[in-house]
């Protein structure tokens, strides 16, 4: 007989990736617990999803970080919480720490991570600071000796391809094209949905338990020129290319207003330092989840451009 599936409480389940890992945790049959405000229950465009969400069968549990009583009554309820805040409440998750430490019944925390490896970025202020709120909270967990999953995975292809990573565009470029550095580090793209499909699957796993679960299917590792020239494949025709040497990048970062200066800084820890791909996943901290999961049927950078050509 199966072991019975985790009961999991999402908390952020309405943000953007947080809806993605409540649709994959229903999908693979897990019961599911969302948190939701008050305040998102009554926004007009937030209320939609909610609605779907009961439609699909999750229970909703009106509640929020700031309410200690409730966040405890809340997380008694299930076995796994999985945190996909956003960048403003990163720092309060303290606060489901503390909960699921009274609580006492939690087999796995998942903090909101979902980018980087914070531990392994070398990343300039001010995206640094941003990265550093991550890591204190990884420290906080492992103080606190609650079990847990850390995601690592490294770019939303739905934030970066629909554009090829360029400022103000709401399409892929037909013309030209600006590329940081030389082009020539490799990065990570993975679709929103496939990384709400592992980040499940690791749920009941002992293999990721207390394990950074990272996310690098092969076909989705690749460079920005080669990122480009896939591009220029599909519409058949050769972009301008304009590089921007690190050091006038450092000088983007340092003129630009938030939060514009940290998606720069991010790009700079990213497509300059090659933050997601310079290291090798040890067994002693890691796993990769395409090998842990070969039956997820990915969907590839190349995949994934096709609807823009």
């Amino acid at each position: 007989m199966a072991a019975e599936k985790s009961k999991i409480l999402i908390i952020g389940g309405t943000g953007y990736i947080g809806k993605f890992v409540v649709e994959a945790s229903i999908k693979a049959g897990h019961p599911t617990f969302a948190l939701v405000r008050e305040t998102t229950v009554s926004d007009p465009v937030k209320a939609k999803l909610v609605a779907s969400f009961k439609e699909s069968g999750v229970t909703l549990i009106v509640g929020d970080l700031y309410d200690h009583e409730g966040l405890v009554k809340a997380i008694k309820q299930v076995d796994v919480v999985i945190s996909t805040v956003g960048s403003f409440q990163l720092a309060d998750q303290t606060r489901i720490l503390d909960a699921i430490k009274e609580a006492g019944n939690i087999k796995r925390f998942f903090p909101s991570e979902f980018g980087n490896d914070v531990d392994r970025v070398r990343a300039v202020e001010p995206a640094k600071s941003t990265f550093e709120v991550k890591a204190k909270i990884r420290r906080a967990i492992e103080e606190s000796g609650i079990p847990y999953t850390i995601v690592v995975s490294n770019f939303f292809a739905g934030y970066f391809l629909p554009t090829l990573a360029q400022a103000g565009l709401t399409s892929p470029p037909r013309d030209k094209v600006t590329i940081f550095g030389d082009g020539n580090v490799k990065a990570v793209f993975n679709s929103e949905e496939d990384i709400g499909t592992y980040t499940i699957k690791s749920v009941d796993d002992p293999r990721t338990l207390n394990k950074i679960l990272y996310i690098k299917p092969p076909n989705n590792i690749t460079t920005f020129n080669d990122l480009v020239s896939l591009w220029e494949k599909k519409i058949d025709k050769k972009l301008e290319k304009t590089y921007i040497p690190e050091d006038q990048l450092l000088k983007l970062i340092e003129d630009s207003p938030l939060p514009l200066n940290i998606i720069l800084g991010i790009s700079h820890s990213t497509f300059v330092k090659g933050d997601q791909t310079y290291f090798e996943i040890e067994p002693s901290f890691g796993v990769e989840a395409s090998e842990l999961y070969p039956d997820v049927n990915y969907k590839t950078v190349d995949e994934y451009l096709n609807p823009f050509v």
